[in-house]
C-alpha cells in the first residue's frame, strides 16, 4: 500500500504541487528516495530515522520507497523533511492515514524531532488556500503562513511528537495568528541632512514618480546620507505589495520570526557582490538583491567599482521590471520592479571638479572613472545630480531649519496618490508611478503643448536624445507637474525634467 503526503517544490515564488509518496515492502532493509532529489533531499533519511527514534518510533526493517512526484521536476531543500516522515508515520499505522488527507506539509526535521523553520512558508500556504487545503509547518513558520489567510487550517507544532497528539486528537495546538506589521518608524530623517537643496529637490522627485537616480560628487558630500532618508518619504506599502515582497523574503528564508513589515525594502549591496547575488542565480536558485529589493529602493554605491557585467545585468529588470533567471532544466522568475538609487564620485581620486583642487592625472581620469559605467545602463537612470562637498564652514555655521521627512512625505503621497487615480482611471493594470508607465500611455498623460514641444524638439535634436530618453523626460515633467498639483504639462515642468536628465550628456 501506497500512502500520500502533499507538498510543494518552489519555481520563482510559484509554489508546485509535490506528491510524496511512501511504499514499505518486504525485502532487505533500505531506504531509497527517488524523483530527481538534491543532496539536501538525499540526506532527509538519516533526519527522518533519527526524529522517527527520538519521538519514540523506529524505521521497520523493510524495505521503504519515497517517490517525490512528478518525478522530472527537481526537488530541492529540507522541507521535504516533514511529508517524508509524516508518510512514513502513517503507513506504519502510528497515525491515521486519512488524518493527511486534506493536508500540505512542509518542514525540517532535527535528530531531537524538533521541527525547524524553512524558507517558502508563505508561498506554500497561500498554495494551500487555492487548493482548499490546510497547512502542516513548524511552529516557528505559523505566523508566517497565517497571513495566507483567516479561513486556512493551519496545524503549526514544535515537534513530530506534539504533531502526532494533534493528528490523533490527544493535545490540540491552537492555530497561530498572524504578526503585526512593524510599523515605518525609526527611520532616518532629511531633516538630518545640511544644505544639499537641490539634492533634496531631486530626492523628492525620484520619490514621488518613482524615478532611477545618479548622485555624482566627491566623498563626504552626503550621497550615501540622502540615499539612506529616502525611504523615510516613499508612501507605506499596501496590502498587496506587503504580501509580494514578503512571498520573495520567505523564499529567501529573510522573513524572520513571521512577521510582516511595511517599510519599504531597502537594499545595499557591496560593490563586489556577483552577478548572481545582485540578480539572483547560483547552483540552487535563488532571488538576489534586485528582486529582494522589489518595491523598494536598490542602492548601489561606488557605481563604477561594480563589474560592468554585474551592472550590465540589471538593465532587464530595471526594464521589464522583472528577473529572468534561465537554465537549461528550468525558468524561474522572480519581480524585481525597484528604485535604483546610484552614487559615486566624480573621478578616482574623488576630487575632480572640487574647487582648488587639481586632479594629478589629468581630466582623463573623470573620463576613464566615469567610463566604467556603460552607455544602455545610464539611459535607464532618469536623475542624475551634481552633489558638491560641504564644507566645514557650512556644518559650524549656525543650522538652518531644514524640511523633515514627514512634510516631504505628504507631498510625495499626494503625488502618487494623483497618479494611482490617473492610471486607475486609463484602466492601466498594475501601473501606480508615471516611471512606470509606458511610452504609449506617457504621450496620452502629458500631452504637452505647442510651447513645451517646440523646448522638446530643441533639446532631442541639440542632444541627440534616444526614444527612451525622450519618453523619461516626459515622466519625469508629468511627476514635477503632479507634485505641483497642476493637470496640464508646461514649459517649465519641460524645462526642470531636461535639467536633471542632460547632466547625463547625449542620453
Amino acid at each position: 500500500m501506497v500512502t500520500r503526503v502533499a507538498t510543494v517544490a518552489f519555481r520563482g515564488i510559484e509554489a508546485v504541487p509535490v506528491d510524496v509518496q511512501v511504499q514499505i515492502a518486504p525485502g532487505m532493509p533500505a531506504f531509497v528516495l527517488v524523483g530527481l532529489p538534491d543532496k539536501a533531499v538525499k540526506e532527509s533519511g538519516e533526519r527522518v530515522r533519527a526524529a522517527l527514534v527520538a519521538s519514540g518510533l523506529g524505521l521497520p526493517p523493510k524495505r521503504i520507497t519515497v517517490n517525490l512526484a512528478p518525478a522530472d521536476l527537481p526537488k530541492e531543500g529540507s522541507h521535504y523533511d516533514l511529508p517524508i516522515a509524516l508518510g512514513i508515520m502513517a503507513a506504519i499505522g502510528a497515525i491515521p492515514q486519512d488524518a493527511l488527507n486534506g493536508y500540505l506539509a512542509l518542514g525540517e526535521l532535527g535528530l531531537d524531532g524538533r521541527l525547524a523553520h524553512v524558507g517558502g512558508v508563505l508561498p506554500a500556504a497561500i498554495a494551500a488556500q487555492g487548493r482548499e487545503l490546510g497547512l502542516i509547518c513548524p511552529a516557528l513558520s505559523g505566523s508566517e503562513a497565517a497571513w495566507a489567510g483567516e479561513t486556512l487550517d493551519i496545524i503549526a507544532a514544535e515537534s513530530l511528537l506534539a504533531l502526532v497528539n494533534h493528528l490523533t486528537g490527544h493535545q490540540l495546538a491552537a492555530r497561530p495568528e498572524p504578526r503585526k506589521h512593524v510599523s515605518a518608524v525609526g527611520l532616518p530623517d532629511l531633516a538630518d541632512v545640511r544644505g544639499q537643496q537641490v539634492a533634496r529637490r531631486a530626492l523628492e522627485v525620484a520619490a514621488a514618480g518613482g524615478h532611477n537616480m545618479l548622485m555624482i560628487g566627491p566623498p563626504g558630500a552626503g550621497k550615501s546620507m540622502l540615499a539612506q532618508r529616502l525611504p523615510s518619504i516613499l508612501p507605506l506599502l499596501d496590502a498587496r505589495e506587503i504580501l509580494d515582497i514578503s512571498m520573495i523574503q520567505s523564499i529567501a528564508g529573510e522573513l524572520a520570526g513571521g512577521g510582516l513589515s511595511d517599510r519599504r525594502p531597502f537594499r545595499a549591496p557591496h560593490h563586489s557582490a556577483s552577478m548572481a547575488a545582485l540578480v539572483g542565480g547560483g547552483l540552487k536558485v535563488r532571488p538576489g538583491e534586485v528582486s529582494l529589493a522589489h518595491n523598494g529602493v536598490l542602492f548601489l554605491d561606488e557605481l563604477p567599482e561594480f563589474a560592468p557585467s554585474v551592472l550590465d545585468s540589471l538593465r532587464q529588470p530595471l526594464e521589464a521590471g522583472e528577473t529572468v533567471i534561465a537554465r537549461a532544466n528550468a525558468r524561474v522568475s522572480y519581480p524585481s520592479r525597484v528604485q535604483l538609487i546610484a552614487a559615486m564620485n566624480p573621478c578616482k581620486c574623488g576630487l575632480a571638479g572640487t574647487p582648488g583642487h587639481t586632479c594629478r592625472r589629468g581630466p582623463a581620469c573623470a573620463a576613464d572613472y566615469q567610463g566604467r559605467v556603460s552607455g544602455p545602463f545610464l539611459d535607464r537612470i532618469d536623475i542624475r545630480i551634481d552633489v558638491p562637498a560641504v564644507t566645514a564652514a557650512d556644518m559650524i555655521a549656525p543650522a538652518v531649519q531644514a524640511e523633515s521627512s514627514a512634510v516631504v512625505a505628504q507631498r510625495v503621497a499626494s503625488a502618487r496618490e494623483r497618479q494611482r487615480q490617473r492610471y486607475r482611471e486609463r484602466g492601466a493594470v498594475g501601473v501606480y508611478t508615471n516611471a512606470a508607465a509606458g511610452s504609449t500611455l506617457i504621450e496620452a498623460v502629458v500631452d504637452p503643448d505647442r510651447e513645451s514641444q517646440n523646448l522638446l524638439l530643441q533639446a532631442a535634436e541639440r542632444f541627440n536624445l534616444s526614444a527612451r530618453a525622450y519618453h523619461r523626460v516626459l515622466k519625469l515633467a508629468r511627476t514635477l507637474a503632479d507634485l505641483a498639483g497642476s493637470e496640464r504639462v508646461v514649459r517649465s515642468h519641460i524645462a526642470e525634467a531636461l535639467s536633471y536628465r542632460l547632466n547625463m550628456g547625449a542620453a
